[in-house]
């Protein structure tokens, strides 16, 4: 049951992290009518998110190590924000009204306050 409880407050913390995304960083759009939509929508895309982080920035870390040691770390915000950049483009795939306009700053900055945001929350709402 713990996990359970831990995986939710996971996706409700990325959800309210991308409605701040969409509300403080310009090039981050959320295009619906109405709450019900907006909160669904913010709910897969945190989902969506957490897919590809899952999936792809485990093998996407192991490839790159080299870049990774290169750059002390700071492809991290590369790569981060090419995630969100693909997660913006599954929603849009999916139907879902969510949109990022472009790598930088959109991206970039959206992925930088996602991370901020739930790990702060997480930190605070002991997700583990």
């Amino acid at each position: 049951m713990d996990f359970l409880k831990g995986l939710l407050i996971r996706l409700v913390t990325t959800a309210f992290a991308f409605w701040l995304a969409t509300l403080f960083i310009p090039g981050i759009a959320l295009d619906s009518d109405s709450a019900v939509t907006t909160v669904t929508t913010l709910v897969l895309v945190a989902a969506i998110f957490g897919v590809v982080n899952a999936v792809l920035q485990p093998v996407i870390k192991t490839v790159g190590c080299g870049f990774y040691l290169l750059t002390l770390g700071l492809i991290a915000l590369v790569v981060n924000g090419l995630l969100f950049l693909l997660t913006s483009w599954i929603a849009g795939e999916a139907g879902l009204p969510f949109h990022v306009d472009g790598f930088w700053p959109s991206a970039v900055l959206g992925a930088l306050l996602v991370g901020v945001v739930t790990w702060a929350l997480g930190a605070i709402l002991d997700r583990d």
